[in-house]
């Protein structure tokens, strides 16, 4: 039985994650910002605080043989200070505690954006190099604290790292809730011909992954040190899988659109706006998004699939059965 950190444990692929290692029968804390009954009743020990305290983040991982470092600042917008001091300090407090109390594992949750500047991504492979700017601070930040951590590989300290794209599923308290208030709102447009495709993976899929990387990691294996892009069993058309979803959610599918071109140039002027007033809240469109929107970007598994036996095997129909019956609930 392995003593396992989880940050962002109660959070929505976090939660995945630890039920996996609780069923494995470990022994499985939990680092966020507040407490999670629900999970304490289950056994797992919680640890409340910031990612950018030190003391906070060591006492956490004292006494851990592997920790999974899931918790990150997500957005589309923002000064880059906020997301630096949550990914990147975070990321590096986690890494010097696990130096420091001799953890023997770290798997870092990273993101396909680490490898997108403003072209289309097309099955493309962790050859990918990072692009020479970032057109938000999301990216940026995830990039610098995944270049960190695999650097950080060592014998005392093995590490790799996940980039699941696009994480959804019952229980997602982004992605799915953010397409339905939108397009309830009547301000969801498609942007680009509609024609592009897109790596998703169900939640289900994305926390096994993890589990199965930090099973092969060990001394002398090819995961050590290494980056693997995360999926379902094949990309999706976007825009369709979006109206698929609001068909099914009862909400009416989009049916206005807008170019790329007129999407990043509203996006552009939008940005502007925001820093130089300065305004609350993100853009409407902003060019990170008009990108994410409007051209394809999925990616090889077949390195994950080598190296530690990834196969997704929820697909999509039954994910979105499952997703919506969860919509049904709620």
């Amino acid at each position: 039985m392995a003593n396992i950190l989880v940050t962002g444990g109660g959070g929505f692929l976090g939660r995945h994650i630890v039920n996996l290692l609780l069923e494995r029968g470990d022994s499985v804390s939990i680092f966020n910002r507040s407490t999670h009954k629900d999970l304490e009743d289950r056994g797992v020990t919680c640890f409340t605080g910031d990612l950018r305290e030190y003391d906070s983040v060591r006492k956490a991982v004292e006494g851990k043989d592997t920790v999974f470092h899931v918790a990150a600042k997500a957005g589309v917008w923002g000064p880059i200070k906020d997301y630096y001091g949550i990914n990147c300090t975070g990321s590096e407090n986690i890494l010097n505690a696990c130096k420091e109390f001799g953890v023997k594992k770290l798997i870092y949750t990273s993101s396909p954006s680490v490898a997108f500047g403003t072209e289309a991504i097309e099955n493309g492979d962790e050859s990918l190099p990072y692009p020479d700017a970032y057109l938000t601070s999301y990216p940026e930040t995830k990039a610098k604290a995944e270049k960190l951590i695999l650097s950080a590989n060592s014998e005392n300290l093995l590490t790799c790292a996940l980039r699941p794209h696009l994480i959804w599923g019952p229980g997602d308290n982004h992605l799915i809730p953010r397409v339905l208030e939108t397009a309830r709102s009547g301000k969801l447009m498609q942007v680009g011909d509609g024609s592009n495709l897109v790596d998703i993976t169900y939640v289900e899929n994305g926390a096994k992954a993890h589990i199965q990387a930090e099973e092969a990691l060990k001394l002398g294996s090819p995961v050590a040190g290494q980056a693997y892009f995360i999926g379902d069993q094949k990309p999706v058309n976007l825009w369709q899988w979006i109206n698929d979803l609001l068909k099914a959610a009862g909400v009416t599918p989009v049916t206005k659109s807008i170019s790329y071109k007129k999407a990043k140039t509203a996006g552009a002027i939008l940005e502007c706006i925001y820093k130089v007033l300065p305004l609350s809240g993100e853009p409407r469109m902003t060019r990170f998004v008009a990108a994410q929107l409007a051209k394809s970007h999925y990616f090889s598994h077949d390195k994950a699939k080598e190296h530690f036996g990834f196969d997704p095997q929820i697909d999509n129909e039954e994910g979105m059965k499952r997703t919506l019956a969860w919509l049904k609930e709620g």
